[in-house]
């Protein structure tokens, strides 16, 4: 059965799970209907950054344009554009055994593209979740659903897989920005210019 997290909450994942070393992080939204006349197009991306919280390269930032990391550890399985139907929307798989030893932390996150011009925001978006399954037996063994506090943010960081003394653990951060990727960019140490 699956730990079920609220904000804020961290658990052990690989302590409490031995034998555990490949995961899949999905991640999944819905929008509420409204009358913008524009589509929703939520993307998932992820950050592979050092302990300072800063990614080392822009090879450390993984989304669909750039679908893994420099070693193939942090995968992103493709863009869904719709965000249609239950379950998963978007999915990133994490070998934890071969993440570079100067990545400590994996922050996943959540953007709305083109939030700006589209007037989309959080608000809109409705039952967005982050669950972590066991990619061998896809075993539910995490879930953190962000709930509906958010209004005008365009982007949000829903938890990060880190290291703690060899073990890996998962944060439930939901933590969001009204600035989307740019912010989300230039808070991990990148130059998206």
């Amino acid at each position: 059965m699956a730990i079920s997290l609220s904000k804020g909450q961290k658990v052990d994942l690989t302590k409490s799970n031995p034998g555990l070393t490949k995961v899949v992080v999905g991640l999944g939204w819905d929008t509420n209907k409204y009358d913008g006349g524009n589509d929703f197009d939520l993307d998932a991306s992820v950050f592979c950054a050092s302990a300072a919280g800063k990614v080392n390269s822009d090879k450390d930032f993984v989304f669909y344009n750039n679908p893994q990391n420099e070693n193939g550890s942090v995968v992103h399985n493709g863009d869904n554009r719709t965000g249609d139907g239950d379950g998963d929307d978007e999915q990133v798989v994490v070998d934890l055994n071969s993440v570079p030893a100067n990545v400590e932390k994996v922050a996943f996150c959540i953007t709305i593209h083109d939030a700006a011009a589209r007037g989309q925001n959080f608000g809109q978006v409705s039952n967005a979740f982050v669950r972590i399954l066991n990619a061998d037996s896809n075993a539910e063994l995490i879930r953190y659903d962000l709930g509906e506090d958010f209004s005008v943010e365009t982007a949000v960081v829903v938890g990060e897989l880190y290291r703690h003394n060899g073990e890996w653990k998962f944060n439930a951060i939901g933590s969001g920005y009204k600035d989307g990727l740019s912010g989300l960019c230039r808070d991990y140490g990148l130059d998206i210019g």
